[in-house]
C-alpha cells in the first residue's frame, strides 16, 4: 500500500476554543489548532450499557470489577461530531501534537484522544504553563510522550469516585431522601461544615469584663486597655473553653460589678508609666499564588466565590495573561523572578528589591499539577494599567491581584518597630490596675508598598498591634486619665467557614486537590447540603442526616485522616510507586482484617431511618428531616378537647432561612406555640358528602376534600374477574380517587377561609366559554398568580378575586391584544447588567418558576445555586449566557405515538 503523501500540516489539539485561538497566534505556518472541548470520553451510566454487558461484572459501575477495574469508556454523545471533525483534520496531518493541560486531567484527555483517534503519524505530547510566544517555543523544544502514570492516577480517581458514589448514594436514597449523593471529597467537606455548625450549637457563651481608658502625656494621648489586676492577668475570651468555663489559672475574671467598681475607683488615680518596651518589627511577603491561596485571597479581597475565581482565572490563562491556574507550587521560574524583581525596581525603586532573589518552598506535602505558581504570563510582566482596556472588570481585578502578589513576593521585608507601654495606678479600694497599649510604626514599607495579604475571621479578642505611633514617654512619667470605662464582652462561637477559610482548612488537612476545591464547594451548595448566608457557609438539616448516617455506618469514608491518606495513595500512583488496579482492588474488596467498601455495604444491617433523621432540641421537641423538609415534632400528648382522645403529636414547620445553631430550645418552643394549625375542618360538601379541610402545606395553605376509603362491604361488591381457566382473580386494589384541591388566595388563611370559599377554590379551573374558533377559555390560579388559558396560550390577569368575576367578553378582549412577553413586566427585574456583547440586548435577572434566571430576551440560563444574586457580576452573566449559546438549544426527544390499528373490514 503506498504511503500517504506529505502535506506539511501539523495538527495541534488543545481543550478549549479560547486556548486554540491564543496558541494559534504563536505557532508557525502549517500548524492547525483544534479544540477537543474537554474530555471526549467518559464512563456511561450503567443503564446506557449494551444489553450484553448489563449482567456482567461491568454492569454495575460501567467498570469491570473482576478484571483489574478496567473502565468501559464511551464517546460522549455530544462529542461524536467533534471526534469526527478531529479525525478528518488528522487525515490531512503529518504530525499530531497533544497540547492539553499538564495536570492529570489534561494528561488523561490526551490519552483518550490517542485511544479514539488512533493516529498513524508521529505523536508528541506538548505542555506549557503559560500561553506566550516564549513558552510555546520552549514547549516545542521539550516534547515528550504521554505520561502513563499520570493517566493511571486520573483513571484510578475516576473509578474510585464511581465506586464510592454508586455504592453509598443508594443508602442515602433509602434512608434519608431520594436524589442525594455521596462523594469521596464532597461528603468529607460537607462533614467539615456540619461539624463546625455542631460546635456552634453546643457552644455556651461566657461573660467577662475589662476596662479601657484614654491617657495623656506631654507628647500626646493614647488609648490603653486593662491588662492585670493585683498582678493577675485579666481574663479575655481566649481563657474560656466552648462550654463557657474558665480554663486559665491565675487570671482575674472580672464581672460587671467588679469592673464597674474598679473603673469608679480609678477616676482620680495617679497613673504612671511602669515600662516602655520597643522591639524591631519585620514582616516578610507572602509566597506567590497557588490554586488554593488564589481562591482564598480572591474570596477575602474581591468577594469572589471559588468557582468564579477559577472561571475568571481560566479565561486569563487561555488568553495569555497568566500562567496555568491549577497548581500546588509556589515556586517561580528564573525568568519570572527576574521579571518581578525588575518591575519592582522600576516601579518602587531599587531599594525595595533585596540583594538575593526570594525562593519559596512548597507547603503542600506533594506539590504537583503545574510546577510553577500562578503569576502574570511572559518573561516580562504587563502592568495592570497596560491590560486594563483588554480585560473585563472582574478579569482586571483578578489580574491585578495576581500581579501585585507576584511582584510583592520578590520585594524587601517591611520594617519598623513595635512599642508596648505598661502603665498603672492603685484604685481607691486598694486594687492595683495595670493597663497596656501597643503600636507598630512602619519605617520602611518594603513589599507593603505593593500588596498586603488579607485575613479570615478569627475568634477571641483582637490583640493585633495597630499601625499607630505611641507618644514618646519614659518610665515613671505621670499620665492624665480620662474616660475610664468598664466594657462587657461575651465569648464568640467558632466562626462559620467561608469559601476562603474552608479552602485553607482543606489544604491544611490534605483533603482533596486544590484544583478541585472550587467544584467541590460548588457541588455541596448545588446539592442543597450547604447554603450561603452572606459569605458564611451554613449546612442544611438534610446535611446533618446525611453526615450522621455516614459517620455511623461509613465512618472511614468521612474520616479526615483516612481521606487525606487516600489522597497520598493516589499521589503514589501518579509517581509510578503503586499500580491503580491493585489499589482499587484493596479499596473495594478489602484484604484480611481490612474490610473493603463492598463488605461494608453488604453488612450494613438495619439502619433506623427515623433515628438518623431526628435531632433532639429539647426533652419534648425533636427536629425531624422529612420528605418535604425539616419540621419540629413534640412528644407531649395532645388531647382533643371535644373527645378527650390523644391525637397526633403537634408539629411546626422550621423556617428555611433559620440556621441550625439558631434553633435553640427557646426558639423551638416559640415555633411550636405560634405554629398555625396543620388542618382545620370546614364542613361537608353538599354535593359529594366529602369532608372539606384547610391545610398548611410545604408550598403554602390550601383546601382539599377527604375521600373516604371503600369499606369491606363495598370492596366485596366489586365485580370479580376470572382467569381463562375459570378460577377467580385476586381482587384488585381499587384505584384511589384524586381529591380536588385549591390553593388559598393571598387574602385567605387556614383560620379564616370558609366552606363556601373552599368549594369555589376546588371548582377551579373555571370555564368561561369558547372563542369564535371553538377554543375553550378557562381561568385559574397558578404559582405566579391568576391567569387565563386557551390551548397553550396563557395570559395573566390582575388579581385573584377576578378569577370568579371575569367574564368571557373580558377574556376575549385580553386575547385580542398582542401577547406581552413580559406581561408580568410590571415586576421589576432582580438585577440589570446592560447590553450583551453578542446579542446587544439588555441583560437582566428575573424570578422564574425554578428560581432566578439570566436573560437577554433571547437566551435564558438559570443562576447557579452556588452564586447568590449579590455576588453575581456582569462578567459572570455574560459568560453564563455565552456558555448556554454555545451548547445550543436543548434537544427534546419526540414522543412517537403508535399508529392507530386499522379496523378489520367486515366481509360481505
Amino acid at each position: 500500500m503506498p504511503s500517504k503523501a506529505k502535506t506539511g500540516k501539523k495538527l495541534v489539539i488543545v481543550e478549549s476554543p479560547a486556548k486554540s485561538k491564543t496558541i494559534a497566534k504563536y505557532l508557525g505556518e502549517g500548524f492547525i489548532v483544534e479544540a477537543s472541548i474537554g474530555h471526549i470520553r467518559d464512563l456511561p451510566q450503567p443503564s446506557e450499557l449494551p444489553a450484553e454487558l448489563k449482567k456482567t461484572s461491568v454492569g454495575k459501575f460501567a467498570v469491570d470489577i473482576d478484571h483489574d477495574f478496567k473502565p468501559y469508556y464511551v464517546v460522549s454523545p455530544d462529542k461524536k461530531k467533534k471526534v469526527t471533525e478531529l479525525k478528518a483534520a488528522l487525515k490531512d496531518a503529518d504530525e499530531l501534537y497533544l497540547a492539553t493541560d499538564g495536570d492529570r486531567e489534561g494528561e488523561a484527555i490526551a490519552w483518550h484522544l490517542l485511544e479514539v483517534l488512533k493516529p498513524k503519524v508521529p505523536v508528541y505530547r506538548m505542555t506549557f504553563g503559560e500561553i506566550t510566544k516564549e513558552a510555546i517555543q520552549r514547549a516545542m523544544g521539550n516534547l515528550r510522550d504521554v505520561d502513563q502514570d499520570l493517566v493511571d492516577a486520573q483513571e484510578t480517581r475516576r473509578v474510585l469516585d464511581r465506586l464510592y458514589g454508586y455504592e453509598i448514594s443508594p443508602v442515602l436514597w433509602r434512608k434519608v431522601a431520594r436524589g442525594l449523593s455521596a462523594g469521596r471529597v464532597q461528603s468529607v467537606v460537607t462533614r467539615m461544615v456540619v461539624d463546625r455548625e455542631r460546635e456552634r450549637m453546643a457552644f455556651k457563651a461566657a461573660s467577662y469584663w475589662d476596662l479601657t481608658g484614654q491617657f495623656g502625656a506631654e507628647s500626646g494621648s493614647f488609648k490603653a486597655k486593662l491588662a492585670a489586676v493585683d498582678g493577675a492577668k485579666v481574663a479575655t475570651g481566649r481563657d474560656f473553653n466552648d462550654n463557657g468555663e474558665l480554663t486559665s489559672r491565675n487570671v482575674a475574671h472580672l464581672n460587671e460589678e467588679l469592673a464597674t467598681s474598679l473603673a469608679a475607683g480609678l477616676q482620680n488615680a495617679d497613673f504612671r508609666v511602669r515600662s516602655v518596651d520597643t522591639k524591631p518589627y519585620t514582616r516578610r511577603p507572602a509566597a506567590p499564588f497557588t490554586t488554593s491561596t488564589l481562591q482564598q485571597e480572591a474570596g477575602r479581597k474581591l468577594r469572589f466565590s471559588s468557582k468564579s475565581t477559577m472561571q475568571i482565572a481560566q479565561r486569563l490563562y487561555e488568553n495569555g495573561y497568566i500562567t496555568y491556574m491549577r497548581t500546588d507550587s509556589s515556586a517561580l521560574s528564573d525568568e519570572a523572578v527576574t521579571a518581578a524583581r525588575r518591575q519592582a525596581s522600576e516601579l518602587y525603586g531599587p531599594e525595595y528589591v533585596p540583594q538575593s532573589p526570594r525562593v519559596y518552598s512548597n507547603k503542600a506535602a506533594n506539590a504537583q499539577e503545574a510546577h510553577e505558581a500562578i503569576r502574570p504570563a511572559g518573561d516580562s510582566f504587563r502592568t495592570p494599567a497596560q491590560v486594563a482596556k483588554q480585560l473585563s472588570g472582574d478579569e482586571f481585578r483578578l489580574y491585578e491581584l495576581i500581579w501585585k502578589r507576584t511582584v510583592a513576593s520578590q520585594m524587601g521585608d517591611a520594617k519598623g518597630s513595635t512599642a508596648t507601654i505598661r502603665l498603672g495606678a492603685v484604685s481607691t479600694d486598694g486594687r492595683d490596675a495595670e493597663f497596656s497599649a501597643s503600636g507598630t510604626v512602619i519605617t520602611f514599607p518594603g513589599f507593603l508598598a505593593a500588596y498586603e495579604e488579607g485575613k479570615d475571621e478569627t475568634r477571641g479578642d483582637d490583640d493585633s498591634d495597630e499601625a499607630r505611633r505611641l507618644p514618646n514617654v519614659a518610665k515613671d512619667d505621670s499620665l492624665t486619665a480620662t474616660d475610664i470605662q468598664a466594657v462587657g464582652h461575651e465569648t464568640s462561637p467558632p466562626p462559620r467557614y467561608t469559601e476562603a477559610s474552608l479552602t485553607a482548612e482543606l489544604e491544611k488537612k490534605g483533603i482533596g486537590r486544590p484544583s478541585t476545591y472550587a467544584s467541590t464547594i460548588s457541588t455541596i451548595q448545588d446539592r442543597g447540603y450547604v447554603r450561603k448566608q452572606g459569605s458564611a457557609l451554613v449546612p442544611s438539616w438534610i446535611a446533618f442526616s446525611v453526615i450522621r448516617l455516614l459517620e455511623q455506618h461509613f465512618s472511614d469514608y468521612v474520616d479526615y485522616e483516612f481521606t487525606a491518606d487516600m489522597e497520598g495513595d493516589l499521589d503514589k500512583i501518579a509517581n509510578g510507586q503503586e499500580a491503580g488496579a491493585s489499589w482499587l482492588r484493596h479499596f473495594y474488596f478489602g484484604e484480611d482484617s481490612d474490610p473493603g467498601l463492598l463488605s461494608i455495604v453488604n453488612n450494613l444491617g438495619e439502619i433506623d431511618a427515623r433515628e438518623i433523621n431526628s435531632i433532639p432540641i429539647t426533652d419534648e421537641i425533636t427536629l425531624r428531616v422529612g420528605k418535604f423538609g425539616p419540621y419540629l415534632e413534640s412528644s407531649a400528648a395532645v388531647v382533643d378537647p371535644k373527645t378527650g382522645e390523644i391525637v397526633e403529636s403537634a408539629r411546626a414547620n422550621v423556617p428555611e432561612d433559620l440556621a441550625p445553631d439558631e434553633l435553640t430550645a427557646a426558639k423551638a418552643i416559640e415555633l411550636m406555640e405560634t405554629a398555625a394549625p396543620e388542618e382545620r375542618v370546614l364542613g361537608t360538601d353538599p354535593h359529594t358528602g366529602h369532608t372539606v379541610v384547610a391545610k398548611n402545606g410545604r408550598y403554602g395553605a390550601y383546601v382539599t376534600e377527604i375521600i373516604p376509603e371503600m369499606t369491606d362491604d363495598e370492596l366485596a361488591k366489586q365485580p370479580v374477574e376470572y382467569y381463562k381457566n375459570g378460577k377467580p382473580k385476586p381482587p384488585k386494589k381499587p384505584v384511589k380517587a384524586k381529591p380536588r384541591t385549591g390553593s388559598l388566595f393571598k387574602s385567605m388563611t387556614v383560620e379564616s377561609v370558609t366552606l363556601d370559599e373552599a368549594l369555589q377554590l376546588m371548582s377551579l379551573p373555571r370555564a368561561l366559554g369558547e372563542d369564535a374558533e371553538g377554543n375553550l377559555i378557562t381561568v385559574q390560579n397558578g404559582r405566579f398568580g391568576p391567569y387565563l388559558k386557551k390551548g397553550t396560550d396563557s395570559r395573566s390577569i390582575g388579581s385573584e378575586e377576578e378569577i370568579f368575576t371575569i367574564t368571557l367578553e373580558q377574556a376575549l378582549e385580553i386575547y385580542s391584544q398582542p401577547k406581552q412577553r413580559g406581561a408580568r413586566a410590571a415586576v421589576p427585574p432582580l438585577a440589570e447588567f446592560g447590553p450583551d456583547p453578542v446579542s446587544e440586548k439588555n441583560i437582566v435577572v428575573k424570578e422564574g418558576r425554578f428560581g432566578p434566571y439570566i436573560t437577554d430576551g433571547i437566551t435564558n440560563i438559570t443562576v447557579p445555586r452556588a452564586t447568590s444574586l449579590e455576588e453575581l457580576t456582569r462578567e459572570q452573566a455574560v459568560e453564563l449566557l455565552a456558555e448556554k449559546r454555545a451548547k445550543g438549544p436543548v434537544k427534546r426527544t419526540a414522543t412517537r405515538k403508535a399508529p392507530a390499528k386499522k379496523k378489520a373490514t367486515a366481509k360481505k
